[in-house]
């Protein structure tokens, strides 16, 4: 099969400026993608959609990777990222010359996948492709959720579902670590979710988001953490 993946990374970010450049342990967080995605074996490339000058600065640091012109219209607070996987897709198969079967997306805001792990999660897609069209991943969590019902009102999202944690059954939770969609799903729904999606639960770790300034503390943290383990073999 071949693959385009995308990172999708424009310029603005309210929460954290230029998040997805933002220094994590010293590395701008788009190079954990770039860097960890340069070691998964696929046929296929890696594009990077932006509209920042910065961000393609950062990214025409690591060898064969493609940078896509993120146009202004689709570049907004607004704007959804399929519309740049989209248009990624175009310039990508006009600039090569042949044509995708699937498309990847990597947000640049998850700093601790693997290459293991997103190659499994092809080989996931690929295995089962005849029953679904696309593929995210998801994290298990066993937290008591709980909604708000008017002002100062609140209930249990699953109000017979066990108090200790331990007894609950898992749910699962969408965590935009990685997202494998056919080509012609993607265009026909304009979602990463494609017509039918299956789901490929992945460790907490390699889950982690950065949305908001204290995941970049915890990102830091597991990092640093890895790390230890490496040096210690």
């Amino acid at each position: 099969m071949r693959y385009l993946t995308v990172i999708p990374a424009r310029g603005g970010s309210k929460g954290i400026p230029l998040k997805n450049i933002y220094p994590v342990n010293g590395k701008p967080l788009l190079l954990y993608s770039l860097e960890m995605i340069t070691q998964v074996q696929f046929e296929g490339d890696v594009a990077v959609s932006t509209d920042s000058e910065k961000i393609k600065q950062v990214a025409r640091t690591v060898p064969g990777i493609e940078i896509v012109d993120r146009p202004a219209e689709i570049s907004g607070d607004k704007a959804g990222t399929e519309s740049a996987l989209l248009h990624a897709l175009e310039v990508m198969e006009a600039r090569r010359g042949y044509t995708y079967d699937a498309v990847v997306t990597l947000q640049a805001t998850s700093p601790l996948r693997t290459p293991q792990m997103v190659r499994a999660c092809m080989e996931r897609y690929e295995a089962d492709r005849d029953r679904y069209d696309a593929l995210l991943t998801l994290t298990e969590t066993r937290i008591d959720y709980w909604i708000k019902e008017g002002e100062g009102h609140y209930r249990r999202l699953y109000p017979n579902a066990p108090r200790r944690r331990q007894d609950r059954e898992p749910i699962y939770i969408e965590n935009s670590a990685v997202y494998i969609t056919d080509k012609n799903a993607l265009i026909e729904t304009n979602s990463v979710l494609g017509h039918s999606v299956n789901g490929y639960v992945i460790p907490e770790r390699e889950g982690v988001d950065i949305n908001e300034p204290v995941d970049i503390l915890l990102a830091e943290e597991l990092l640093r953490q890895i790390e230890e383990e490496t040096r210690k073999g």
